[in-house]
């Protein structure tokens, strides 16, 4: 019996961890824990969160993003324009040899337009990510309310 039982908690050990800790490596490029935040269920659009550490010796750029979840992905940022904060679309992330870029929140991400469905918390969706040198990187997107959030993020989008 405490053999059965030590298998099981090994088990959800390894479950539960898997679930935390997802990451993703191609090309020397270091993809780790792609998240989102649930949407209402009429939401238009979402976002999508990550960090790239470029660990290779050469340079890449992000070039574009798509999910079956939306119509299109964008790669945008936010920039002060005087005392507002704006959202700008970017046509690509340069990630330089030895360096991490993250996309988070109240900084550079990616906009989901035209969500087919509103992802809810605890739903995992694939994420295809394009770049110049490494190609085509698919990862999975984890639908977290309780992801990091800097201080000044107060969670609305504006467009």
């Amino acid at each position: 019996m405490n053999v059965m039982r030590s298998a099981i908690a090994s088990l959800l050990l390894l479950s539960a961890s898997g679930a935390l800790a997802h990451e993703y490596e191609q090309g020397g490029l270091h993809i780790d824990h792609p998240w989102s935040r649930p949407a209402p269920p009429m939401a238009a659009n979402g976002s999508a969160y990550l960090v790239i550490n470029n660990q290779g010796r050469a340079d890449d750029v992000l070039l574009g993003a798509s999910t079956p979840l939306a119509e299109r992905v964008e790669i945008h940022t936010h920039l002060m324009d005087g005392d507002m904060m704006k959202m700008r679309q970017l046509e690509s992330l340069p990630v330089p040899a030895g360096e991490t870029v993250s996309l988070a929140p109240g900084g550079h991400h990616l906009m989901l337009m035209g969500l087919k469905q509103a992802p809810q918390l605890g739903d995992r969706f694939p994420l295809t990510l394009r770049f110049e040198q490494a190609g085509e990187v698919e990862v999975e997107i984890s639908v977290d309310a309780n992801a990091a959030k800097p201080a000044h993020d107060d969670g609305h989008h504006h467009h």
